[in-house]
This record gives C-alpha cells, structure tokens and sequence, in this order.
C-alpha cells in the first residue's frame, strides 16, 4: 500500500491530546496543507488562522460547555461529559478554517479540513476535525472570539481541525463497503 493510502487507511478522530505544544515546523506544514487544498474554481474561499493560545482555546471550550449545559437537548453536553468535559479535549493548537460564505465554501472547508488532518497523522500528530467549534463562536461572545482570532472581516466559521500529540491511540473506524455502489 502507498504511504498516502496507508495514511488514510490509519487516521483516525483523537480526542486525548497531551500538552505538548507543536513545533513551528509542523504548525507550518499544517498550514501548508491546507493552503494546497483544491477548491471550487480555485477561489480558495478560506483564511486559516493558527490558534495555539491555549488560554483562548481554554476559554472557548467552557463557553462551549456553558453553552451545551443550557441547551433543552442535553445529549451533546452528556456526550461531552463522557469524553472528559473539554470540548477540544485539550489540544495544543486548534486550525480555525474561516470562510466568506460563498456557494461552494462549505465543500472547500471540508476538503482543508481533510488534508489538515492527513497531514497531521502523516506528521505522528492526532487530529480531529471538530464542527462544535462553530457553538462559542455563535454564542453571546462569539464576535469577542473572532476578534481575538483576528477573523478577516466578512468571514465566518467554516470548519476546525484540533492538532496535537495524542496521549493515547486508537483504531480507526471500520469500513462499512455496502456504502458503496459499483455502476458499469
């Protein structure tokens, strides 16, 4: 198997990230990961900012966990409280992936996300792509959040990708092949 094959194969969600902050050298290749992501009619629609200001990250996760407690559906904050009560389960970098909101933005967010996160399991670094990172930033200090962020004016949540050197592993999902259709 080829080596990007077997990094597909091998990645898989982290949700226990040690405290070990990531070198410059691999929060630049992140960057430049994301920056190589195709997009539609190449308008890469995206501003990537690199947060590794852990007492931001720190604060975004408990107005997140506020924000869960409160909701009428308790479900995701269980979940949470499950999985050890942090939201971004104590990443040392998370890659906010901005968007300007035009038609085809969401796709190119999410295919940023993937390659930020091949690259970081290709880089012995865990990831996660992590959509309830959109929850602070919608909440009543949300636009306090973007402005420390330094959002691009215009822009909004597209996607986050939390980074990190895993404390522990884990098996990637199984494959489900009766997702798939062979036409021809």
């Amino acid at each position: 198997m080829n080596e990007t094959l077997k990094t597909i194969m091998e990645r898989y969600s982290c949700r226990d990230f040690a405290d070990t902050p990531l070198t410059r050298g691999q929060l630049e290749a992140l960057a430049d990961a994301s920056l190589a992501s195709p997009s539609a009619m190449n308008r890469q629609p995206w501003h990537i900012i690199m947060v590794t200001d852990k007492a931001l990250i720190e604060e975004m996760d408990a107005e997140c966990m506020d924000i869960l407690s409160k909701a009428e559906d308790k479900s995701g904050y269980e979940r949470i409280l499950s999985r050890g009560g942090k939201v971004f389960y104590n990443a040392p970098c998370m890659v906010m992936v901005a968007c300007d909101g035009s038609d085809w933005a969401a796709m190119d967010c999410g295919i940023v996300s993937q390659n930020i996160s091949l690259a970081a399991h290709s880089l012995g670094l865990g990831s996660v792509i992590c959509g309830m990172a959109d929850i602070p930033l919608s909440g009543a200090r949300g636009n306090s959040f973007k402005e420390r962020m330094r959002f691009p004016d215009g822009y909004r949540f597209g996607i986050a990708v939390l980074a990190g050197t895993a404390k522990s592993g884990k098996e990637p999902h199984e494959l489900d092949r009766g997702k798939v259709t062979y036409v021809g």
